[in-house]
């Protein structure tokens, strides 16, 4: 039972690999920092042209982002695009991360298809997004302890 899985497994990524690098299957299927974040510095929700929606939250350190997370309710692409831009983003000062556009995800990704691009675009605005929120609290700290009052 488990051979013929494996086989049928098996000619579903071949199928894949006809349309997707191996990076974004492999971020796809396998993605990283997945999952929401306690006392993030900063965080962003947003919603993409193809109505999928990505939040991602961010903990800094020292003007260096230092752990990134993401949720979407996307695509398998949306899911590629959040885990490699999540990668990309950690170690970088805030400066460098709020650089990554979306042809550094689909470059990173080894490309996505044309109808699949927003995707990218989805995750590049949303870590910007959560920069700029980061920003935000450390102007006007009180606006970290609003945002959990209407979070919840």
């Amino acid at each position: 039972m488990s051979s013929s899985w494996e086989e049928f497994e098996e000619l579903i990524k071949q199928e894949m690999r006809k349309i997707y690098s191996e990076a974004a299957i492999e971020h796809g299927m396998n993605p990283r920092n997945l999952g929401d974040m306690e006392d993030a510095d900063g965080f962003a929700k947003v919603t993409g042209s193809c109505g999928d929606t990505m939040e991602i939250w961010l903990k800094v350190r020292d003007g260096t982002i230092a752990k990134a997370t993401f949720l979407t309710d996307g695509c398998g692409t949306s899911i590629a695009s959040g885990s490699m831009v999540t990668e990309m983003a950690k170690g970088k000062s805030l400066t460098k991360a709020h650089k990554i556009s979306q042809d550094d995800v689909l470059n990173a990704l080894g490309g996505l298809p044309e109808e699949s691009q927003h995707c990218a675009l989805l995750a590049a605005n949303t870590l910007k997004a959560a920069i700029k929120d980061y920003l935000t609290v450390q102007k006007e700290p009180w606006k970290k302890a609003y945002r959990k009052h209407i979070d919840h």
